[in-house]
């Protein structure tokens, strides 16, 4: 049986990181089912907020990494429109894969040019119509989608979404009708361990952020919640400063905290590294906006490190499995007590938390199920 030739297009792809979850995501997917899927992925030669292209790569070429997929890394002048348009045309693909609604050329532009077509095009949205999402810039972005709709760019779409939610986004914001696959996202493929035991003393706590600083992902409402907290508070923040003003204002809530509770940012980690970060910390605390799947939770979860999040994920009844808590962010006393709860903890509490978030992120990384349903998304 031929293998399924899927054309992607991503604005950023491995080697690059910074763009986080997007990433992430067509990474795991490439991983999981390379074996079974031919994938040719078309992404920039340069990261996302940087200036200088990929060390070591042919740009505006097919490259063979060493897992068999194609990559096209696309330099600042060899993206037009004729290279698509090429592209897309170099055979018969079975599926046009887009991750992201926003881009210029690696969402809108083929699916411009596929308007009209039988060519099979496959949206994924990668969160970018929830609710937390859609308040920054909201008519600007209403005003876009009102117009891709009207162009027809999204007539005969099919999309995937990774969560219920997302798929009442999708009919919300795009097609009422249009064919929706609910798909969750992959995690890092890789193979859960015995959960490391943290040492834990009844008045300290050490949290950890992996996100960019950005307001969608909420880093200064976390800064604000420890605001107050008895005992020895650490809150290390890794990832990108994606608005210099936001971070401004996060830098000011530092600077007015007390002396027993400290907040650094410790600069961009590379996703291979992330794992190896978890052992020194306690819980992982990422309130945000909204994620629609949140790699760092997972895998924070397979290393037995609980979470202090907001409901706005798929992982949600943490606190039922004794993995961690899903609050609301409209409740922000909850998140006070649930900080001050975790600093009296001591070494035995603490364990029954870590023990049911290790199991937590266990059952997610042995279930089959999305895997074979990534699959069946590509194979229908």
């Amino acid at each position: 049986m031929n293998r399924p030739q899927v054309l992607v297009f991503i604005d950023w792809y491995a080697p690059g990181f910074n763009a986080g979850g997007p990433v992430r995501s067509l990474v795991n997917l490439v991983d999981h089912l390379r074996d079974r899927i031919d994938f040719h992925i078309v992404t920039s030669d340069t990261d996302y907020m940087e200036s200088s292209p990929y060390a070591g790569i042919r740009a505006d070429q097919w490259t063979v990494l060493p897992g068999g997929e194609r990559i096209w890394y696309a330099s600042a002048a060899g993206i037009e429109k004729s290279t698509w348009r090429g592209l897309l045309a170099e055979r018969k693909w079975d599926t046009v894969y887009i991750n992201g609604i926003y881009s210029r050329w690696f969402s809108i532009m083929p699916l411009w040019l596929l308007r009209g077509s039988t060519q099979r095009r496959l949206v994924a949205p990668r969160g970018m119509l929830a609710s937390g999402m859609m308040k920054h810039g909201a008519l600007k972005k209403r005003l876009f989608l009102l117009a891709m709709k009207l162009t027809g760019c999204y007539k005969g779409v099919e999309f995937q979404a990774t969560n219920p939610e997302e798929r009442a986004d999708i009919a919300h914001w795009l097609a009422a009708d249009a064919q929706v696959h609910l798909v969750p996202n992959l995690a890092r493929k890789r193979v859960a361990h015995n959960a490391p035991g943290r040492p834990k003393s009844a008045g300290e706590l050490r949290l950890l952020s992996v996100a960019r600083i950005a307001v969608e992902k909420n880093t200064l409402f976390a800064i604000e919640r420890l605001r107050g907290a008895q005992g020895q508070v650490t809150f290390d923040l890794y990832g990108s400063v994606y608005d210099p003003g936001y971070w401004k204002k996060c830098q000011e809530a530092i600077a007015t905290l007390p002396p027993n509770i400290r907040v650094s940012h410790k600069g961009v980690v590379a996703t291979e590294d992330v794992p190896s970060l978890f052992d020194g910390y306690h819980a992982l605390f990422m309130p945000s906006q909204g994620e629609n799947f949140g790699h760092t939770m997972a895998e924070a979860l397979a290393a037995g490190l609980p979470l202090l999040i907001s409901d706005r994920t798929p992982w949600r009844g943490l606190e039922k499995a004794k993995a961690g808590w899903d609050l609301a962010l409209d409740r922000s006393g909850d998140f006070h007590r649930t900080l001050q709860e975790l600093v009296y903890m001591d070494q035995v509490q603490y364990d029954a938390i870590a023990d049911g978030a290790f199991a937590m992120g266990t059952r997610y990384l042995n279930d089959p199920t999305p895997i074979q349903q990534s699959l069946s998304m590509f194979t229908r």
